[in-house]
């Protein structure tokens, strides 16, 4: 199988510390640690010369040069140049930035408005910005030749596998989400080659959702992941992995900021078949006229 993702591609530093955040899960502790203290204090790092990191780390400096190639950067000097280049952008940004850590017990509403708001904004402006637009092509390409397209997702993954399938539907495109794993997999079992099916999951851990992805695999179907962790093992499913780049935490976990992130997705998607099927402005008005009188107060009709 062809996997079209390229983890250990060198990232921009414009998108440097979401890259580095996708990666946590699938790095050895030690390597874990010092990406920790990369995300937590770019500036800081960029300052320090690879033994004071791998000390501060309690690690090694091999370790540190294992962590830059884990991540596609070169080297140390590297590595130093795209944080300081990721910090500057960061300053530039103003002191919102400040509210970009988790939420304490102790946070005042104000705080919590504060961070929800920020994390909910840098997770579509983090995704948009990491986008990889030949993948994203790659997959509207595929759907849009699809004789049927399958969408699996449980739990809030769910909710946007119902989103890009009502959204489709609008415009006649044969789709269908499945949030019940025992339908998925049923559903699964019946696709073949030239169908596709596309997974859910945030973590990309997902049981349920994986096993319906390998099932159409199996099958013969074009997959696709859309995680936030490019290296998960929903994405050992699948022939394309898209990525979004939001974060949980101690009291985000489920979080709006990451169906934020796997909507704004879809919402590319959903685009970029549009624009390639006959007749979509008129399926979009008909459906809209066949629920207008269904409001209280019904619009008047458009001359």
């Amino acid at each position: 199988m062809v996997r079209t993702d390229s983890v250990n591609q060198a990232p921009s530093s414009q998108v440097l510390l979401s890259h580095i955040r996708s990666l946590l899960p699938s790095l050895a502790p030690a390597e874990r640690r010092v990406a920790e203290a990369a995300v937590a204090d770019p500036a800081g790092v960029a300052t320090r010369t690879i033994s004071q990191l791998a000390e501060a780390c309690d690690t090694s400096e091999t370790t540190v040069v294992r962590f830059c190639r884990a991540i596609g950067i070169r080297g140390y000097p590297e590595l130093r140049i795209a944080l300081a280049s990721a910090a500057g952008r960061a300053d530039t940004a103003g002191p919102a930035v400040a509210v970009g850590g988790d939420i304490g017990p102790e946070d005042s509403i104000d705080d919590v408005l504060a961070k929800v708001g920020y994390a909910d904004a840098h997770a579509v402006q983090d995704t948009v910005r990491q986008l990889d637009t030949q993948r994203l092509g790659a997959v509207i390409n595929a759907m849009v030749a699809a004789r049927r397209v399958e969408l699996y997702g449980v739990g809030a993954s769910a909710f946007v596998a119902l989103d890009l399938q009502q959204k489709l539907h609008r415009i006649g495109r044969v789709v269908y989400a499945w949030p019940d794993p025992h339908t998925a997999l049923t559903s699964a079992a019946l696709l073949e080659p030239g169908d596709v099916a596309i997974g859910f999951s945030h973590t990309g851990e997902t049981t349920d959702t994986i096993v319906s992805l390998t099932e159409a695999r199996q099958r013969g179907a074009t997959t696709v992941a859309v995680t936030n962790y490019p290296r998960s093992s929903i994405a050992e499913a699948a022939e394309h992995v898209i990525t979004t780049a939001a974060r949980e935490t101690t009291f985000r976990s489920g979080a709006t900021a990451s169906r934020l992130a796997q909507l704004t997705v879809i919402d590319c998607v959903f685009v970029g078949i549009a624009q390639r099927t006959a007749g979509t402005r008129d399926h979009l008005e008909a459906t809209l006229e066949a629920v207008r009188v269904r409001r209280v107060r019904p619009e008047r009709r458009r001359k």
